[in-house]
């Protein structure tokens, strides 16, 4: 394959830094709204985001996970701290989260600090999941050696049988990180490659700054 010939022209209108709120939580949740609105179909995930991670040494990781949550603290999601990723975090809290939503010609970039959330806030995300997926949880050693399929399967029939009729825990190994950002930069893509990208940058407690980078 030439990926040279790979190409793609964006002919979607642009925007500027005042077509964007001064708080880039609510910019954010607009483009959201937008990108759910004009889902191409259920097969597509908006709130799949890259979450990349990185440790002292300088090696990084990026993987896709699910966002599970938004509000004016930052960005929410679920998974075994005991995993790359858990560990990663543990090393050095830094991490990059990015959006792509090819439909609307958009992606978005996000740098901040995670931490885990509550206990409280994991258990009630953790039981908001379907049963399955509880029991999933508790089975995976995320990112361990596995000997087989059928070796992780045996585990989950055996859980299942055991919690039958009961309320599944919330394993400790599992829970909710909040990514506490401090950068965003909207990315919209326009003709000829010359895109538009409005960049905040945290400028103290609820302030930001917003400016026009070149594409």
């Amino acid at each position: 394959m030439d990926f040279k010939t790979l190409r793609k022209e964006y002919e979607t209108s642009g925007f500027g830094p005042e077509d964007l709120a001064d708080n880039p939580i609510t910019a954010f949740e607009h483009w959201f709204a937008e990108a759910t609105d004009q889902s191409p179909g259920d097969w597509f995930e908006p709130n799949a985001m890259a979450l990349s991670t990185s440790l002292p040494s300088g090696r990084v990781s990026s993987r896709w996970v699910l966002l599970k949550g938004v509000d004016a603290d930052g960005f929410r999601f679920y998974t075994n701290f005991e995993s790359d990723k858990g560990q990663q975090i543990a090393a050095n809290s830094n991490v990059a989260l990015a959006f792509h939503w090819p439909y609307l010609g958009r992606q978005l970039r996000i740098e901040g600090n995670a931490q885990k959330t509550s206990r409280a806030d994991s258990e009630a995300y953790f039981h908001s999941r379907p049963r399955g997926s509880q029991i999933g949880a508790m089975v995976s050693r995320q990112s361990h050696p596995l000997q087989s399929r059928g070796q992780l399967e045996q585990y989950r029939d055996q859980l299942e049988q055991k919690f039958e009729g009961q309320t599944i825990p919330l394993p400790e190994n599992w829970g909710g990180y909040l990514v506490k950002p401090n950068r965003f930069e909207f990315w919209q893509g326009r003709l000829d490659r010359l895109h538009d990208r409005i960049v905040y940058t945290s400028a103290g407690p609820q302030r930001w700054k917003k400016v026009r980078l070149s594409p």
